[in-house]
């Protein structure tokens, strides 16, 4: 079954933005309540689409100059990304329906 990856501000451009497929990027923290919410919908989703999207989660703690860069303020941040551009984004816990359906649109 696959996972969420790790990402950290070094791996997050290889990663994320020169990724092949498209990404979703969990911001979370570990004291974040709604973070552990979304965590294994995530893990359930990171093994549907496997090769078709990837799933990321970044620390917000321990990677403060990626939260910075992508605009983040607020926890758990979904980011949808294609082409090495952020197209979308969820804030807050969200259910597994919702979160597939912006993966589809993904890609479409």
């Amino acid at each position: 079954m696959s996972a969420a990856i790790t990402v950290t501000d070094a791996t997050f451009e290889t990663e994320v933005i020169d990724s092949e497929i498209p990404v979703v990027v969990n911001i979370w923290a570990t004291w974040c309540g709604p973070c552990k919410q979304v965590a294994p919908i995530l893990d359930q989703l990171a093994a549907e689409y496997d090769g078709r999207v990837k799933i990321v989660k970044l620390d917000a703690d321990q990677n403060p100059q990626t939260v910075t860069a992508v605009g983040v303020t607020s926890i758990p941040t979904l980011g949808f990304y294609a082409g090495g551009a952020r197209v979308d984004m969820l804030i807050g816990a969200h259910s597994k329906p919702v979160i597939a359906e912006k993966m589809e649109a993904l890609l479409a």
